[in-house]
């Protein structure tokens, strides 16, 4: 499968800047020791991939998920075999009250790098779920900050988004507030960041989906007019290395928005994906259809599609890095761009929204418009569109 057509273009976006930091970029990582968290998932394991290739003292990885730091140990064994520096994998939830305890007993690290998150926005649809989502992105982030500031680590890196920028939605939203809680902290430690597009074909997204559904001979449905930009899963992890190994304390890293990065619909993808696996493709006019006439279609090399407009909560007609009132740094690197942030308290805002969430977990009620409005209060232009439907109310 050529990934890069499919996603509607030729070239690679990082090789020039990877490239010409190289030796640099391998010298810092041979000398360092890294904490990967969240670091089984798509963006974390070819994070600990591209690092355990430069040979590091330490690289130990975190992650809740048992059965994929097996997979990443058993891809890494099978591909690149062994580093004299210590590799290590453990099956641990970062939130936990245990967590510290392995901190300093496995510690110290040099870098901390932080993957774990709900990256969903179907996650906001109902109270209970957004509130995890929350706890994952925001409060579970402030822990891992606390800890870095009180143990020394050189450096900590977190992954935001770009849905981060102007958010529409709560996953965006909660990801700007976890970054002004690091700008909050921006004389206590040293950290960077990068936004990013959806990462094509990682676990869980629509584009892994479709590869779902090509398995189990179901029909593949995308929305028709949202376009969204794409990396990589090697594009996304050269992204946060370099965030991580040569970002300034406060910058945000994000991929320039040059020819080589073109928005997409998801319906042209899934449309290049079908056809790169040889199927042509039906468009039905419902759901229904879909489903009944997909075994007849599927035998004469015809895939059902269905394709919509998107009528759901969160949805954002397009992506963007970085807003208006956003210092940039255009120069320093040729195919990344870097947004500079400077030191802010906020004004007691962050105070009074942790104050509002504890208040919230502890009462007996829970109710989504009252998260939304504590987020509003923190971030005053969070246009929240609730239209009472979610992306699990599509096939």
């Amino acid at each position: 499968m050529d990934l890069l057509k499919i996603l509607g273009r030729e070239n690679k976006l990082f090789d020039i800047d990877i490239n010409f930091h190289s030796s640099s970029l391998n010298s810092k990582i041979n000398n360092s020791k890294f904490l990967i968290i969240g670091g089984a998932g798509s963006i974390g394991s070819r994070v600990s991939i591209e690092i355990f290739n430069r040979n590091p003292k330490a690289l130990h990885v975190v992650d809740i998920n048992e059965n994929s730091l097996v997979e990443l140990v058993r891809d890494i064994r099978s591909s690149i075999g062994y580093i004299k520096g210590d590799f290590k994998t453990f099956a641990l939830d970062c939130g936990s009250s245990y967590f510290e305890k392995f901190f300093v007993s496995e510690g110290p690290y040099d870098y901390v790098l932080n993957f774990s998150a709900l990256k969903h926005v179907r996650s906001e649809k109902d109270p209970y779920t957004l509130f995890k989502m929350i706890e994952v992105n925001i409060v579970n982030s402030i822990k891992i900050i606390e800890l870095v500031k009180k143990y020394n680590c050189k450096k900590y890196f977190c992954i935001s988004t770009d849905k981060a920028a102007n958010p529409v939605n709560m996953m965006g939203a909660s990801k700007r507030i976890m970054e002004m809680f690091l700008i909050k902290n921006f004389n206590n430690i040293n950290f960077s960041m990068a936004r990013f597009a959806n990462v094509a074909f990682s676990n869980g997204s629509l584009l892994y989906g479709f590869e779902k559904r090509m398995k189990k001979n179901q029909p593949i449905s995308a929305p028709n007019d949202i376009q969204r930009y794409f990396l990589t899963e090697k594009e996304a992890a050269e992204l946060c290395l370099m965030s991580t190994i040569f970002g300034k304390n406060g910058d945000i890293f994000f991929p320039k928005l040059e020819e080589n990065l073109h928005l997409v619909n998801f319906s042209d993808i899934a449309k290049r994906y079908l056809t790169s696996k040889g199927f042509g493709i039906y468009e039905c006019k419902s759901e229904e259809e879909a489903r009944r006439e997909c075994n007849k279609l599927i035998k004469n090399k015809i895939w059902p599609c269905y394709f919509f407009k998107s009528d759901t909560t969160g949805e954002k007609d397009k992506e963007e890095f970085f807003t208006m009132n956003e210092v940039l740094d255009l120069k320093k690197l040729s195919q990344i761009g870097i947004i500079k942030n400077k030191s802010s308290n906020f004004k007691g805002v962050l105070n009074n929204f942790e104050e509002k969430l504890n208040n919230f977990k502890d009462s007996d009620h829970w109710h989504k418009k009252d998260l939304v409005k504590i987020f509003q209060e923190v971030l005053k232009n969070f246009l929240h569109n609730e239209v009472g439907k979610s992306l699990d109310e599509k096939m």
